[in-house]
């Protein structure tokens, strides 16, 4: 295997490492998870959930195992957050929920060296 198909594979654990995290901070905060990796050819959602009032959460995880790229929130700009609002919309009309209240929120895993990480939380970015 080559030296960039090492990286992607790491790449992708890591990712799913993250996404998993996420899911199991929302179930602990009573969140359902309702879908996971929503993919259209737009683009593809992380996460989505339901909180106890009924609200669908449309979450973007992104995780790092350094800061030396920067705070993986930095990673959401204008243009993702509004791509985001579009495939949330899709979601919406797809599963037959258009008119649903919904939060487009993110979330950042930072792995650290000791084996642990940190998460922060951000609901309703838009």
């Amino acid at each position: 295997m080559t030296g960039a198909h090492v990286k992607k594979s790491r790449n992708r654990q890591i990712g799913a490492f993250g996404e998993a995290t996420i899911a199991a901070y929302l179930q602990s905060r009573n969140f359902e998870i309702i879908d996971r990796n929503w993919r259209i050819k737009e683009g593809e959602i992380d996460l989505i959930a339901s909180d106890q009032s009924g609200v669908i959460h449309f979450v973007e995880v992104k995780t790092r195992s350094s800061l030396a790229f920067g705070d993986p929130l930095e990673a959401i700009d204008r243009s993702k957050a509004r791509r985001l609002q579009r495939l949330a919309l899709a979601w919406l009309v797809t599963n037959h929920h258009f008119g649903h209240e919904f939060s487009i929120d993110v979330a950042a895993v930072l792995l650290t060296a000791d084996g642990s990480h940190s998460i922060d939380y951000r609901e309703n970015i838009l």
